[in-house]
C-alpha cells in the first residue's frame, strides 16, 4: 500500500517542528495529502484536584487550554503554507483521554509522524505519546526527534530483526519505504541472527533492496546496541517491532523500544 494519507500528531512546541516538517517531506514525496492533530484531555491540575478547585479556576484553565490549541493551529497552518501543502493539509483537534480516542482516530491513516513524548508536567494532556498510539491504533508510527533537521528523506536504514512477530510487521509495514532506499541493514543482536533470516536477505533483494546483515553482540541493552549500530553505519533510519513484551513491563522495567525513543537521534519507524 502506497503513503497517501499522513497523520502528524502536533503541540506547536519549537522541538515539535522537526516532525511536521518531515511529514511535510514524507506527504509531498508520495504526493499524498497530511493531517496534522492535537488531542487534549484533562489538565493535571483537574484530574488530581478537580474536586477541590472551584469551578471559574477550572473554566481558566480551559480558556487557556483553547486558546493554546489555536496557536498550534496557526502553527500547523503557517508551517503547510510556508511549505506551499496548505491546500492538501487539514488540521484537527481530539478530545481524548489517555491517547485511547487519537489511537482509534488514526487506524484510517497510511502513517502516523509524531516527535519525543512531551514531559512537562502542565502539557502533558496535550501530548500525544507515540507507544501508545502504536498500540491502540495498529498503524505503523515513525517517530522523529526533536529538532531534527535533514535535507530531504533518509536513504540509509537499519532494521532491527530478531525474528519475532512485531519486527516482521515494522517490516511488512515499512517495505514502500525500504524499497526507496541505497542502503538497508539488517541488524541481528547477539551471537548469531535468528533463523531465516538468511532467508529474509534474500527476500529483500528480491524486492531491489541492496541489504546486508550484521550481527553485534549485546551492548548494556538491546536498545543501547541499535543505537550504536545505527551510528556505526550511518543510517538515517530505524525500522524496529514496538513492544513485543507488555506496555506494563516496558513501562516498569524499560526495554528496546523505550531506549531507543528515549536515545535515538534518527527517526524510527514502528509497528506494534
Amino acid at each position: 500500500m502506497s503513503t497517501r494519507n499522513i497523520l502528524c500528531t502536533y503541540n506547536g512546541k519549537d522541538t515539535a517542528i522537526s516532525s511536521l516538517r518531515y511529514a511535510i517531506k514524507i506527504a509531498k514525496h508520495h504526493d499524498g495529502w497530511l493531517t496534522g492533530v492535537v488531542r487534549h484531555g484533562r489538565p493535571v491540575l483537574e484530574t488530581r484536584f478537580g474536586g477541590q478547585i472551584p469551578s471559574e479556576v477550572i473554566k481558566t484553565i480551559h480558556d487557556i487550554d483553547m486558546a493554546r490549541i489555536k496557536e498550534v493551529s496557526d502553527s500547523f497552518s503557517r508551517e503547510t503554507t510556508a511549505s506551499d501543502f496548505a491546500e492538501r493539509s487539514e488540521f484537527v483537534e481530539i478530545n481524548d483521554e489517555e491517547d485511547l480516542a487519537l489511537g482509534k482516530f488514526a487506524r484510517s491513516y497510511d502513517l502516523i509522524v509524531t516527535g519525543i513524548p512531551e514531559n512537562e508536567v502542565s502539557a502533558t494532556h496535550l501530548a500525544a505519546h507515540p507507544d501508545v498510539i502504536a498500540l491502540h491504533s495498529g498503524r505503523p508510527i515513525l517517530i522523529v526527534p526533536d529538532r531534527y533537521e535533514k535535507e530531504g528523506l533518509a536513504e540509509n536504514a537499519v532494521v532491527a530483526w530478531d525474528g519475532k512477530r512485531s519486527a516482521a510487521r515494522a517490516l511488512g509495514d515499512a517495505m514502500p519505504i525500504l524499497e526507496e532506499k541505497a542502503k538497508v541493514t539488517v541488524l541481528c543482536v547477539g551471537k548469531s541472527a535468528p533463523d531465516g533470516t538468511d532467508q529474509l536477505i534474500k527476500n529483500l533483494k528480491r524486492h531491489g533492496i541492496d541489504a546486508n546483515l550484521i550481527t553485534r553482540p549485546r551492548d548494556h541493552s538491546v536498545g543501547h546496541t541499535i543505537l550504536s549500530a545505527t551510528r556505526e553505519v550511518g543510517a538515517q533510519l530505524i525500522v524496529m517491532g514496538a513492544y513485543e513484551h507488555s506496555k506494563f513491563s516496558h513501562d516498569f522495567f524499560g526495554g528496546a523500544t523505550t531506549d531507543v525513543i528515549a536515545g535515538t537521534n534518527v527517526p524510527v519507524f514502528m509497528s506494534h
